[in-house]
């Protein structure tokens, strides 16, 4: 079995576990925090230990492009709360609204 066998390669910002919709970066960023396989695949049902241990395989063979992967994902998510901050939509603004008139935190 090809590494990549276990992979599906939907764009450049998004690459999946095959059978999943559980992105790369879920383990990769499990396994960084010291999360054992076995830890993973309890939290993550949809995850077998050996897809696991393939995106694990995987991300060692090609940390630093897969490192610069996870940080630009990080970045795009953390740009598009801030749009999402500074143009809300209508329901989530009245939520927002009522919350700050009440002293309700976020």
């Amino acid at each position: 079995m090809q590494l990549e066998d276990a992979l599906e390669f939907i764009n450049d910002n998004a690459i999946r576990i095959k059978g999943t919709r559980v992105g790369i970066e879920i383990v990769i960023d499990r396994y960084n925090e010291g999360w054992s396989p076995e830890r993973m695949a309890h939290e993550y049902p949809a995850l077998d230990l050996k897809k696991i241990y393939a995106v694990i395989t995987y991300y060692l063979y090609n940390k630093e492009k897969l490192d610069a992967y996870v940080k630009e994902g990080d970045e795009m998510v953390e740009a598009a709360w801030r749009e999402q901050r500074r143009n809300p939509h209508p329901g989530v603004k009245r939520i927002l609204d009522y919350k700050a008139k009440h002293g309700i935190p976020e």
